[in-house]
């Protein structure tokens, strides 16, 4: 398993593996007694969220179904420098409970089109985990019903966050790393 000497380097770690699953067990209690007596459909936003989403619903004591979405971001020629955002596939939603679950909520741009567009799908509720916060660089005012940790503007990477190059997701702790 990968420790904090192979990014020496590069990165610095700031929040351990330790504090990490011990948040995340946290957040699992809380989503349970909001969500209990009920079924809960975990939609987890990749690829960020992916090792967060799998502790987490093993965190959960309540029935969930596990469903994961890649947002397509697509620029369109000509305009000016405006992203869209689609869903990857349909997704049958109406009358259940979503929880969208992000690695790190950055802009926030991303995070509030996926609620909105769950919400006029039909969901009875539709809520935000986030194991990261970015709140000083939201761009829309869209907060995370659950999350782990606030963090700054550094370049992160570890335990689901990949860099440029895709590579450190596997590390068991979240680092800052250069860009």
């Amino acid at each position: 398993m990968p420790d904090a000497s192979a990014l020496s380097e590069q990165a610095r770690q700031i929040i351990s593996a330790e504090q990490i699953q011990k948040r995340v067990k946290e957040i699992g209690r809380q989503i349970s007694n909001d969500y209990r007596g009920h079924t809960i459909h975990v939609l987890g936003v990749l690829e960020n969220s992916f090792v967060f989403m799998a502790d987490l619903v093993r965190a959960l004591e309540v029935p969930v179904v596990c469903t994961f979405i890649k947002p397509q971001y697509i620029e369109k020629p000509g305009s000016p420098p405006v992203q869209e955002i689609f869903f990857s596939h349909q997704l049958e939603i109406r009358n259940k409970h979503a929880l969208l679950v992000e690695g790190l909520v950055h802009s926030g741009v991303t995070a509030e089109f996926l609620m909105s567009d769950l919400r006029s799908r039909g969901a009875a509720s539709v809520k935000l985990a986030a194991l990261l916060d970015r709140q000083m660089a939201r761009r829309v005012p869209v907060q995370p019903d659950y999350f782990g940790f606030l963090v700054d503007p550094a370049f992160l990477v570890g335990y689901g966050l990949g860099s440029p190059a895709q590579t450190h997701r596997n590390l068991p702790f979240v680092a800052a790393a250069p860009l």
